[in-house]
């Protein structure tokens, strides 16, 4: 047969993927800074096999980032605020330009921190295994990672008001790997998740049945 009508098993993984993801209502995902990106492109991890497909790509929900976003804006609006209350006063004005400028870089050190931190703590789901990125610093991170076929059990938690409109919550993963549980925290869409892992467990079972190997 000629090789045209031969699918890759790279088309086929991807075919599969976008299977899974139509049966829970979802399809690729075009925003990069989204919580919650299916199929995302551009997006590879260290020990990533060469033909393994990124099914979901997840961040804590962006309404958990409300807490330092109102601290960074506290921080802004700090010097004005020392206009109306003169703390500086006593220190001469070439000091306190450079008092409010130290300030400001601070700030945004603070406001990059927090940033980066939210978008590379990351959650994946591909159709071989389950990463868990814990990103501590710019020179420091954690990866945890399952083979599908190691997962046991699948829980998910919402729980109160803000989780129940904003729609997010806590997915728990028990494997029998080296890392008995992987937590998914604060991710959007979490009945979604276990959806799709559930689906890939189904998957993976099938495979073994047919014989088949990637």
């Amino acid at each position: 047969m000629p090789d045209i009508f031969v699918s890759s098993p790279k088309k086929r993984i991807k075919s599969e993927s976008e299977q899974i993801l139509k049966r829970i209502g979802e399809s690729e995902t075009k925003n990069p800074l989204a919580a919650f990106v299916a199929l995302p492109k551009g997006v590879q991890f260290e020990t990533q096999e060469k033909e393994e497909q990124i099914i979901l790509l997840l961040r804590r929900h962006w309404i958990t980032n409300f807490h330092w976003i109102f601290i960074a804006l506290i921080m802004i609006l700090a010097p004005l605020i020392l206009n109306v209350v003169p703390l500086l006063e006593f220190m001469p004005p070439r000091f306190q330009l450079m008092t409010v400028i130290i300030w400001y870089l601070l700030t945004l050190a603070f406001v990059f921190e927090s940033f980066l931190s939210w978008f590379f703590n990351v959650y994946i789901i591909t159709d071989e295994r389950i990463v868990d990125v814990d990103f501590t610093s710019l020179t420091y991170r954690r990866i945890s990672d399952a083979q599908i076929e190691r997962v046991q059990d699948i829980t998910y938690k919402t729980g109160g008001l803000l989780r129940a409109v904003f729609d997010y919550g806590d997915v728990f993963i028990q494997t029998a790997g080296k890392s008995p549980e992987i937590d998914f925290e604060s991710v959007p869409k979490p009945d979604k998740v276990v959806r799709v892992l559930n689906q890939l467990i189904i998957q993976e079972q099938q495979e073994k049945i047919e014989g088949r190997v990637r």
